[in-house]
């Protein structure tokens, strides 16, 4: 029954908070902690706590109090290990309170990483590295299957599967991804491209020109188009050092196509910009 209660998520474990309180309601499974009595939670997902967000936070509990209590479980020695709320707990530090308010719950360490995935989901805190490793940390160290986790989160087993395969990206690729730069439809994308080199480059390339995925999308089918025209006549075929000076003077991709009577030169373009930088350049 408990399991079935985590993947309905905390608000199955925690009262009702409904609009936010002047102070959160002191039950009595709430207790008054000390802050120095409090450690971080080592299952936490989230790696990222923006200095901006943790200082309006702690501003705004300077000035209200603490809206929602934070979630532990003991540790033994006076201790408690944080389950969900590590951001609450580091905006009180820093806002010099001695006490914060927890509730306290006995939780198997599998149930903890849990909690803490599933509060970050639902605060949409976590980028999407995030939770995918969170996931493979679940699977790796509780044995978890796809459709267990799934379940647990209250997500789609193929949610599920493909945040994980983000995993599968280079590691440049996966910071891009958990900054934001590059978006998940992007990486997608990224996916079905052979070889971590290319995906890179691709990375790379939709940061600086700002594709979208739409754009990425023609940019690859263009590639595959021009690689089929060089199998068909050749690497070095006749056309191909006029080609290079082309794409030299354009500044973008030219292929020069041959049939048994007549062709075609075809300039690629990836964006209304492009197109218009094209067209510039030939009607002077």
């Amino acid at each position: 029954m408990e399991k079935k209660a985590l993947g309905r998520g905390l608000d199955a474990l925690l009262p009702d908070s409904g609009q936010p309180k002047a102070a959160p309601e002191r039950g009595p499974d709430v207790l008054e902690l000390e802050l120095d009595h409090i450690i971080p939670n080592r299952f936490q997902p989230r790696h990222d706590f923006p200095e901006a967000g943790l200082q309006e936070l702690s501003d705004s509990i300077k000035l209200n109090g603490l809206l929602q209590p934070i979630v532990v479980r003991r540790k033994g020695d006076g201790l408690y290990e944080l389950i969900a709320g590590e951001r609450r707990w580091r905006a009180a530090q820093r806002a010099g309170l001695a006490k914060i308010a927890a509730y306290v719950r006995n939780c198997t360490d599998d149930e903890a990483i849990v909690l803490a995935l599933v509060e970050n989901i639902q605060r949409n805190d976590l980028n999407p590295i995030d939770t995918a490793h969170a996931y493979q940390r679940m699977m790796a160290e509780f044995g978890m299957t796809q459709d267990v986790i799934a379940q647990r989160v209250g997500r789609e087993r193929s949610s599920v599967a493909n945040q994980l395969r983000l995993l599968n990206l280079p590691d440049e690729v996966q910071h891009l991804v958990a900054t934001g730069e590059v978006s998940t439809g992007h990486a997608k994308v990224l996916l079905g491209v052979p070889g971590s080199d290319t995906q890179l480059r691709l990375a790379r390339e939709i940061v600086t020109r700002q594709l979208s995925v739409r754009e990425l999308e023609k940019h690859l089918q263009a590639d595959r188009f021009a690689r089929r025209g060089k199998k068909v006549r050749g690497h070095h075929g006749p056309y191909h050092e006029v080609e290079d000076r082309l794409q030299k003077r354009l500044g973008t991709k030219v292929t020069i196509e041959r049939g048994p009577s007549g062709g075609r030169i075809v300039l690629h373009f990836f964006s209304t910009e492009e197109q218009e930088r094209l067209l510039e350049i030939l009607l002077g």
